[in-house]
């Protein structure tokens, strides 16, 4: 089984009946008031850790796996709040341990603590996950292995770093949570720090607690003006109802008046409520805080009125573990769903990809398909008019822009005609006196016919040559681009596609500029043509002589009036000091070139049009085939064999999809474990 088929195999079997509703996680005769009640006494612990375990070990697998560079976002607890607002003490009294502690930022990167409550007689397990590794320490050196991991990840001065770093405690008391601590929010830079230390930090929070999965728990001090609290701004701009929100109110000990109204009147929309917390102070111990905790919410006379339901620790592990389990029982049937749609579209894709090339038999048959392609795609679109492979590239409507270089050329042949300049008839007449010979006078010289043909093809000589260079430079673009679009697969094969596209669109170019001057020179060489239509406009023209006679002696203009430049008027003055027998040889001169010189630009034109009709004939039947084969099977290149070389942008598409999918493979196998115990089929 090849590694596609080996990905396809089960990726469209259903893990979940995706109209199946979430059983409760909690007994359904326990609710709020009495878990409020119990717990100022009880351990840090819910009595149903037992069923939230399996739910958030998946979870934890699937963020250890990184399924979120998949795109799938997983329900997250993540704590933010200004520095010095508390809330590595909050943190402490629920995992049981000391974390880091000193001046400026103590959390640098983001710190994803995975607390799991453990049987009496279990030994307490403390261990760091960082790039890979696995640290293991104990609750007396913990904090430093956090600060010695930090460094690692953000150096070891006080800046901060987006790479996480994951705590596992496991020890008996804790609740059963995973939580994502980020750095406090600091708004002056201390040295040491870089001076958008703010901006780093905001960015980090704004990352962590925009997704719709994302549990924002709060953390503020109860000295601070509730609305205008950093973090709670924060999280009002990507949760404005506080719909996703559990605000942490510490310090309450030392800021009692008004508190009581604060967490009541609810002004900042605090959706999941408060929780007042009095936090372990210097050397007490965590059960000495507790019982501390306990008596003051129960016997100060202004904290004892707020509701015993949102108070102490244990009701805040209490909620965030009830808040973290509803949550992943509520997004597990999108999170089953978005990796089953990734996997099968990943699969797809990875089928979809080119084979890779093994042996030189599938080269030459790889090969010769992309040439016959091409071929195709040639014919069609340089000589068939036919361009339904690209229907709204209009650069790839080939004989149709090829129809607009030739009239395009010709309008320019005609256009330097008619922008001529000069006395009319002077040239003629000059010429015609250097051309006297001993012989009868009525009779018009050769020579003087040749030698204005010739300089009127001289003129002209370097336009055939810039458009036949013009067109082979559309011509090559216009065959890589459909070279390149039929072997995108094959980097290879498109280098040596591309090498001998120039090297024969350079010959044929050569080719055609040598033809195009050799046709130039013949019209320079001698006056001939069959057609009748030299005789009949010589004809029309000589019939304005009389006219044109009368002109000059009257200095009037004369106007030819046949169309063209020559419906433009021209001064006669200066031809009347000629006798009337050279400005006829002269006006014969004049009108004879005028229609022999209709004919040869459009034979010009013509023969440019049959040359190119007849060159991209042989491009697509004999001469690109024949020089990308010489190209390939260059000794000195490597030959086919070159083919076999995957190209690194393909090659590195598949090494990803190929992790894309594994990674959703067993991410599906995470959570297929614990469906079936959370979720069941209804009518």
């Amino acid at each position: 089984m090849g590694p596609a088929e080996e990905f396809s195999s089960n990726s469209s079997s259903s893990i979940v009946n995706f109209d199946a509703k979430p059983l409760s996680v909690f007994p359904p005769e326990e609710d709020e008031q009495d878990m409020s009640n119990t717990a100022i006494s009880a351990p840090i612990i819910s009595s149903y850790n037992e069923k939230i375990r399996p739910l958030l070990d998946a979870v934890d697998s699937l963020r250890r796996l990184n399924i979120m560079k998949e795109g799938i976002q997983l329900p997250t607890i993540v704590v933010v709040g200004d520095q010095s607002s508390g809330k590595s003490s909050v943190l402490e009294s629920l995992a049981g341990i000391t974390l880091p502690r000193g001046q400026g930022i103590c959390t640098r990167v983001p710190l994803i603590m995975r607390l799991q409550n453990q049987g009496p007689y279990d030994k307490p397990e403390f261990s760091l996950e960082c790039n890979g590794k696995i640290v293991h320490s104990d609750e007396a050196h913990i904090a430093e292995a956090i600060v010695a991991a930090t460094g690692e990840i953000a150096g070891t001065g006080k800046g901060i770093s987006n790479k996480p770093l994951t705590l596992v405690v496991k020890k008996k008391g804790v609740p059963d949570l995973t939580m994502v601590d980020l750095p406090g929010i600091t708004r002056v830079p201390v040295q040491g720090q870089p001076e958008n230390i703010h901006e780093q930090i905001t960015n980090m929070i704004m990352e962590y607690i925009k997704p719709e999965q994302s549990i924002i728990l709060n953390v503020i001090s109860a000295s601070v003006d509730f609305s205008t609290c950093e973090s709670i701004t924060l999280s009002q701009k990507v949760d404005r109802t506080g719909q996703r929100t559990l605000a942490v109110v510490t310090k309450v000990d030392k800021s009692p008046e008004g508190l009581l109204e604060k967490v009541t009147s609810d002004d900042v929309n605090i959706g999941l409520g408060y929780v007042c917390v009095r936090n372990r102070i210097g050397d007490e111990s965590y059960d000495e805080a507790r019982k501390e905790e306990a008596e003051i919410f129960e016997t100060h006379p202004l904290l004892s009125k707020i509701d015993k339901s949102i108070v102490g620790i244990p009701v805040l592990a209490q909620k965030l573990t009830q808040i973290q389990a509803n949550s992943i029982a509520r997004n597990m049937p999108d999170i089953v769903r978005q990796i089953n749609d990734k996997l099968n579209a990943s699969v797809s894709e990875f089928n979809n990809m080119p084979r890779v090339l093994s042996s030189s038999a599938e080269v030459m048959t790889t090969f010769m398909r992309v040439i016959g392609s091409t071929k195709d795609s040639l014919r069609k679109i340089l000589l068939a008019g036919e361009f339904e492979e690209y229907p709204d590239n209009k650069k790839m409507h080939c004989t149709a822009r090829l129809v607009e270089m030739l009239n395009s050329f010709s309008v320019e042949l005609r256009n330097c005609e008619e922008n001529d300049s000069g006395d009319f008839l002077v040239e003629e007449l000059e010429i015609l006196e250097e051309s006297k010979s001993i012989g009868l006078p009525n009779f018009l010289p050769r020579n003087a016919f040749l030698t204005v043909l010739q300089k009127r093809v001289d003129k002209i000589s370097r336009m055939p040559v810039e458009f036949i260079e013009k067109v082979w430079d559309y011509i090559e673009v216009i065959v890589i681009t459909v070279l390149m679009h039929h072997s995108s697969n094959y980097h290879q094969l498109q280098l040596s596609a591309r090498r001998a596209t120039n090297n024969f669109s350079a010959k044929m170019k050569e080719h055609s500029v040598n033809r195009v001057m050799e046709i130039v020179q013949m019209e320079k060489l001698t006056d001939y043509t069959s057609s009748p239509d030299y005789m009949s406009e010589w004809t029309k023209l000589m019939s304005k002589w009389d006219t044109f006679l009368e002109n000059v002696k009257e200095h009037q203009t004369f106007e030819i009036g046949l169309g063209g430049f020559m419906d433009a008027k021209f001064e006669t003055s200066h031809l009347s000091k000629f006798s009337t027998q050279s400005l006829n040889q002269a006006f014969d001169l004049k009108m004879r070139m005028i229609a022999y010189w209709k004919i040869v630009l459009r034979r010009l034109v013509d023969s440019m049009a049959l040359h190119l009709q007849f060159s991209l004939q042989n491009l697509v039947d004999k001469e690109m085939e024949a020089e990308i084969v010489n190209e390939l099977m260059d000794p000195h290149g490597g030959g086919l064999e070159r083919l076999l070389e995957e190209s690194p942008s393909v090659a590195g598409k598949r090494e990803k999809l190929s992790c894309s999918i594994n990674l959703l493979r067993k991410s599906k196998a995470v959570v297929a474990k614990i469906m079936d115990n959370f979720y069941v089929t209804t009518a």
